[in-house]
């Protein structure tokens, strides 16, 4: 092969040698132990990310630099993930959120920027960033009443990807918002979303009736 074509990817032997840890039978909790041995590399997650591969982009994002995450960045990490998966690239993009995101002012900005993104998974994290700040018991900023009625606006024309966080910041509004909680459980009867998902054992369904219903009842039950 003519590597002057640039069809063959150099890669350094850190990466090679991350990379030959890593195989389908790797779980999340691996993934979080060689990043813990890493700490932050934020040229090594970018030549991860350039392998394609779910699990070593998972991995990337977990090295990245948060401070090295401009707009510009995100958008491109972005693009690349809309060549995986549906359910792969929203677990890249919530990955990203939680791991990476949620840690700094400055991507907090970008997040609460996105509401109208022309990228539906954008939207995905700016609500998703919404109901995780209530479901994890931070104070919320005093937004609730914009949110709900941005919901109920829009939750029915939205993508799929952006509907469950729409869906699941309306679900944790009605837990923690008791003002609210009669709206909320509504608007699952009148979207009807999720109301005949098929749930495994032990998990909450996503319909809000029954969603606020259950998780009211286990923190009333405590």
């Amino acid at each position: 092969m003519n590597e002057n074509k640039g069809t063959e990817i150099k890669r350094t032997s850190k990466a090679e040698n991350i990379l030959s840890q890593i195989d389908s039978n790797t779980k999340l909790g691996d993934l979080r132990k060689i990043a813990k041995d890493i700490k932050k590399d934020h040229e090594l997650a970018l030549e991860l990310w350039s392998t394609e591969k779910f699990l070593p982009r998972l991995l990337a994002i977990l090295i990245m630099d948060k401070k090295l995450l401009s707009q510009e960045l995100l958008n491109k990490l972005d693009k690349d993930m809309q060549t995986h998966t549906f359910d792969e690239r929203n677990n890249l993009m919530d990955w990203l959120m939680a791991n990476q995101l949620t840690k700094d002012k400055k991507t907090i900005a970008f997040m609460e920027s996105w509401e109208n993104s022309r990228s539906a998974l954008q939207r995905r994290a700016y609500w998703y960033y919404h109901a995780r700040l209530r479901w994890t018991g931070q104070t919320p900023p005093d937004n609730t009443a914009d949110l709900l009625s941005k919901l109920e606006a829009t939750i029915a024309q939205e993508e799929p990807e952006v509907q469950w966080a729409m869906n699941f910041t309306a679900g944790w509004i009605g837990v923690y918002d008791e003002n609210y909680r009669a709206r909320c459980i509504k608007l699952g009867e009148i979207t009807g979303l999720y109301k005949d998902e098929m749930v495994s054992k032990g998990c909450t369904p996503n319909y809000l009736p029954e969603f606020i219903t259950i998780e009211v009842n286990k923190r009333q039950n405590h």
